[in-house]
C-alpha cells in the first residue's frame, strides 16, 4: 500500500507543477519548496536541539502557537522549526519571530523527507490537527523521534475508520501520543486499537484567550464604534455568499453599524462590496479617526487585525458557512459576544458546542439571518446573555496547552 500512496503523492506534485504557471497558489507551493534546502543550510545550527512543529496552514498554526510559545519560554535553549504545507500559512507567518526556522514541508517523498530530517534532526515533532503524511511519520518512527498529534479531531466518516483506511491507521500508530479535542475522537481511535490517546481539548482556546489579553489598540476602529451608541455587527472572514445576506440587511437597518472583514481582500472583491453598499462606507486603510467617525461601515482591507477588532462587536458573524466551512468562531466568542454563522459548521466541534450552550446561532438564508439579528438587537438582555455564554464556553475549555506540555514532560 505504501508504494501506491507514494505514487499518489507523485501525481499530486505533478499536478501542482503543471498548474504553477497559471495558478498563483500552485506557483508558490513549487517555488517555496525549491528553497527548503537553502533555508535549512542557512539557518540550522549544527548540534542545536530543535523542536519541530508542522501546521497545514494559518488556522492550524494558530492552534499550535500556544505550544511553541510556551516551549520557547520554558526552554530558551531549544530552537524551533516551523513548517507549513500551504502558502496561506507560510506567506503570513514566514517572519514569525517565535521560530528560528520557517519553511515549507517537502512533498511527502521518502528521499526528500530523509534529507529534511537529516538537516533538522528534531528532538521532538508536533503535528497539528489534521496532518498525516505517511512517509514523514514512518521516517520519524524509524529515527525514534518522539512525535505527537495535538488538537486532533476525528469523525466516523474519515478514511481511518473505513476498510480501505489501513495505511492511514498505520500512520496513526507512528505517533507516540495523540492529544485530541473530544471524547468522540478518543472512542473512535479506541475502536481501531489506539489507546495512547488523551482528551485535552483545543489549544486554540488558549490562543484566543492570549489574543484577547494582548489585543492591540485600534484608534480608528474605536472612533468608528464610539461615535454613537448604535450597535456594531462585525463580520469576519466573509465570502461573497455571506456578504449577499449581510449587506442587504445592513443597508435596510440604519440603526446598525457594520465592520466587514472579507476573507479575500483583492481589489475586485473590495470593489464589489462597495458597489453593494448603499450607506456611507470606507476602507480601513483610507480612514483616520475623523473620517471613520463619519461613516456607517468600515471595510477591513488588511490582514492581521480581525482578532483584535472583534472586541468592538455587539454581535459577530463568522464567514465561510456557505462554503467549505466556517472560519475561527472562538476568535470572536472569547470577547463575550454572540456568534452567527452559516450552515456548514458541523465539522467544527466548537461551533456545535457554542450553539448548544446558547452562545451561537446557525443561519441558513436571508430570512433566518434577519430573524436572528432582529431578535438579538431588540432584546439587549438576551444578546448580553448569549455573549456571556459564548465567553464562558471559551474560558471553560482552556488549558489544553498546559496539559499537553505536562504529558510530554516539557
Amino acid at each position: 500500500m505504501r508504494p501506491l500512496y507514494t505514487a499518489a503523492i507523485s501525481l499530486y506534485a505533478a499536478a501542482v507543477q503543471a498548474a504553477a504557471p497559471f495558478h498563483g497558489k500552485a506557483r508558490k507551493m513549487i517555488d517555496g519548496r525549491r528553497s527548503i534546502d537553502e533555508v535549512l543550510r542557512e539557518k540550522i545550527v549544527p548540534g542545536a536541539r530543535y523542536v519541530w512543529l508542522h501546521a497545514a496552514s494559518l488556522g492550524e498554526f494558530e492552534q499550535g502557537r500556544p505550544l511553541l510559545e510556551a516551549i520557547r519560554q520554558r526552554h530558551p535553549d531549544y530552537k524551533i522549526v516551523l513548517t507549513f504545507f500551504s502558502p496561506s500559512g507560510y506567506d503570513v507567518r514566514r517572519d514569525y519571530p517565535g521560530a528560528d526556522v520557517v519553511c515549507y514541508l517537502p512533498f511527502d517523498f521518502p528521499r526528500r523527507i530523509r534529507r529534511f530530517l537529516d538537516r533538522v534532526r528534531p528532538t521532538l515533532a508536533l503535528f497539528v490537527k489534521y496532518e498525516f503524511w505517511l512517509n514523514t511519520l514512518d521516517e520519524l518512527r524509524r529515527r525514534r523521534v518522539p512525535t505527537y498529534l495535538v488538537s486532533g479531531i476525528f469523525r466516523p466518516g474519515q478514511f481511518f475508520f473505513r476498510p480501505i483506511g489501513r495505511p492511514y491507521r498505520d500512520a496513526l500508530r507512528c505517533f507516540d501520543h495523540l492529544f485530541v479535542q473530544d471524547e468522540t475522537s478518543r472512542q473512535l481511535l479506541a475502536g481501531i486499537g489506539l489507546t495512547n490517546v488523551t482528551v485535552t481539548g483545543d489549544t486554540r482556546f488558549d490562543r484566543v484567550i492570549d489574543i484577547r489579553r494582548t489585543a492591540r489598540p485600534l484608534p480608528v476602529v474605536a472612533a468608528f464604534v464610539e461615535r454613537d451608541a448604535r450597535p456594531v455587527l462585525i463580520a469576519g472572514s466573509s465570502w461573497p455568499e455571506d456578504e449577499a445576506l449581510l449587506i442587504p440587511y445592513f443597508n435596510a437597518h440604519p440603526d446598525l453599524k457594520l465592520i466587514l472583514a472579507p476573507h479575500e481582500i483583492h481589489e475586485a472583491h473590495l470593489a464589489a462590496i462597495e458597489a453593494r453598499l448603499t450607506r456611507p462606507a470606507l476602507r480601513l486603510s483610507r480612514a483616520d479617526a475623523d473620517t471613520a467617525a463619519g461613516v456607517d461601515c468600515l471595510i477591513v482591507d488588511s490582514f492581521g487585525l480581525l482578532s483584535s477588532i472583534y472586541r468592538y462587536a455587539r454581535i459577530a458573524y463568522i464567514g465561510g458557512g456557505f462554503g467549505h466551512g466556517i472560519h475561527n468562531a472562538p476568535e470572536a466568542a472569547v470577547y463575550g459576544v454572540p456568534v452567527l454563522f452559516g450552515p456548514n459548521h458541523h465539522k467544527f466541534r466548537e461551533a456545535l458546542d457554542l450553539i448548544a450552550c446558547g452562545g451561537a446561532y446557525s443561519i441558513t438564508d436571508a430570512s433566518t439571518l434577519s430573524a436572528r439579528l432582529d431578535a438579538l438587537l431588540a432584546d439587549p438582555d438576551a444578546c448580553t446573555a448569549a455573549g456571556e455564554s459564548a465567553g464562558a464556553y471559551i474560558q471553560q475549555h482552556s488549558g489544553a496547552t498546559e496539559q499537553i506540555l505536562r504529558a510530554i514532560d516539557l
